[in-house]
């Protein structure tokens, strides 16, 4: 990601963050293939926050995002957070993420956390007090995979 912002703009978690008890992370594989990844951070009782989302090269436009989003968004719920959000980028490059999370209902917030207001970031939120789990995630057969 070094590419994409300045290195104070940088908040994606490098693998000692993601050792961060209060960091869960999930992979999609395809074979020995990397396909994607998600985790989520606990933050507080009632609100959680998307980290570290991504998709490979290979996988990209084969519904890898939108199905981990969507088990993300499942987890969050099942584990009684009412509130999930997230920090991308502002730049062209994270126009894509930011669509996928606007077409879940993500809306732009204020910096919460330990963030800071920045140019190079758009923060988002999703209010997911009261919703069920939705049961159509399956974490095996994506779009286009076996």
């Amino acid at each position: 990601m070094a590419h994409t912002a300045p290195a104070e703009s940088r908040h994606a978690l490098d693998l000692t963050g993601l050792r961060d008890p209060a960091i869960t992370f999930w992979s999609v594989w395809e074979g020995p293939a990397l396909a994607g990844f998600g985790a989520l951070k606990h933050m507080t009782e009632s609100h959680a926050e998307i980290k570290s989302m991504r998709t490979a090269t290979s996988h990209l436009r084969r519904g890898v995002a939108s199905k981990m989003l969507r088990h993300l968004i499942q987890e969050a719920t099942a584990r009684g957070y009412s509130k999930l959000s997230l920090e991308t980028g502002s730049m062209e490059f994270f126009e894509a993420a930011r669509r996928l999370y606007a077409s879940f209902g993500f809306t732009p917030c204020p910096p919460f956390g330990n963030y800071r207001p920045d140019p190079n970031s758009v923060f988002m939120t999703l209010d997911i007090a009261g919703s069920a789990p939705d049961d159509s995630f399956d974490p095996k057969p994506l779009r286009g995979l076996t």
